[in-house]
């Protein structure tokens, strides 16, 4: 069996840096919000947070992560559980994503 074969999380992981920020060019696991991700038996968990609670976008970044995941052929469901604890930080900004918003004139320190 390959790594993908028995850690199907790490696909699901992959395929959501595909997934961008509707503000930002910037996937949604390069700005952290992705906290966890489980498989089982063809349902997916996620685990996530935004970077306010007052985001503007939160329905169409869940239906993104949503429609891209339903895409693996594993899949026939996905849940999606919104958490605030550990709230974000600019912390969770992967390099990548400071390079990138720094490249749009946002200041990542």
């Amino acid at each position: 069996m390959t790594e993908t074969a028995t850690r199907p999380e790490e696909r699901y992981w992959k395929a959501l840096t595909e997934v961008m920020d509707p503000e930002f060019p910037v996937s949604v696991v390069d700005m952290g919000l992705i906290y966890d991700i489980k498989a089982n038996e063809g349902t997916v968990d996620i685990k996530m947070t935004y970077t306010a609670s007052s985001c503007a976008c939160m329905e169409w970044i869940e239906s993104d992560i949503e429609n891209r995941i339903l895409e693996e052929d594993d899949v026939q469901s996905v849940n999606i559980n919104v958490v605030w604890e550990p709230a974000w930080t600019v912390d969770r900004l992967s390099d990548k994503a400071k390079e990138q918003l720094k490249h749009w004139g946002v200041s990542t320190k």
